[in-house]
């Protein structure tokens, strides 16, 4: 791998890293467990599955790409995304995304969980970059593994970062549903003003995807 290939791979590592110990501190602030994918009236076995085999892959596949290249002859993707210049923004949509991601996380302060289960959710954060996007953190875990793909273009990064995209997706419209259930007003009141993935609404334009 070339130096900014891997320079991207040890950012998803410290990323990783990252999100499991501020997870764990996080936990240990608010007193009670965040692991919440068992729990719940909605299925979310889909969706746990799919983000662990997204970043499984992300930090094992490209170890197995340098070890031994890719597997698939005549990749197209790894022919199409190819060129310094396409490194260098790969990496860059790595590193924001990565920090958007952490620094939504710590905003999160007691209110983080994995997962989401009605009667264990804390109170609507709304400040920060929570206030232009109502799932900041998957938004930058989005961009990350956009990057990643731009830097290593391979068939199997695309289909990693399909089912991290496809998980987002499942386990956004989870939590949306239990967040009313649970929160009622104050979190259709935050629905109204701020868009699920980038913006806000202003008052009389309707209300936001």
């Amino acid at each position: 791998m070339s130096g900014m290939e891997i320079a991207s791979y040890l950012m998803v590592v410290v990323y990783v890293i990252s999100f499991l110990a501020m997870s764990a501190i996080l936990a240990r602030e608010a007193g009670r467990p965040v692991w919440l994918f068992g729990k719940g009236g909605e299925p979310q076995a889909l969706p746990a599955m799919l983000f662990k085999l997204a970043f499984a892959g992300a930090v094992i596949w490209p170890l197995l790409l340098g070890a031994f290249g890719n597997p698939v002859a005549r990749d197209p993707l790894s022919a199409a995304l190819d060129g310094p210049w396409l490194d260098v923004l790969g990496h860059l949509l790595v590193v924001v995304g990565a920090c958007l991601a952490i620094l939504a996380q710590r905003q999160m302060g007691v209110s983080w969980r994995i997962g989401a289960a009605e009667g264990e959710l804390g109170p609507i954060v709304d400040s920060g970059p929570f206030a232009i996007s109502r799932n900041p953190v998957f938004l930058g875990q989005a961009v990350l593994f956009i990057g990643l793909l731009v830097v290593l273009p391979s068939l199997v990064q695309a289909g990693l970062t399909l089912a991290l995209l496809v998980a987002i997706r499942l386990q956004v419209a989870i939590e949306e549903r239990v967040l009313a259930a649970s929160l009622g007003q104050p979190y259709l009141d935050y629905r109204a003003r701020v868009r699920r993935w980038l913006g806000t609404v202003r008052p009389g334009l309707g209300r936001p995807a």
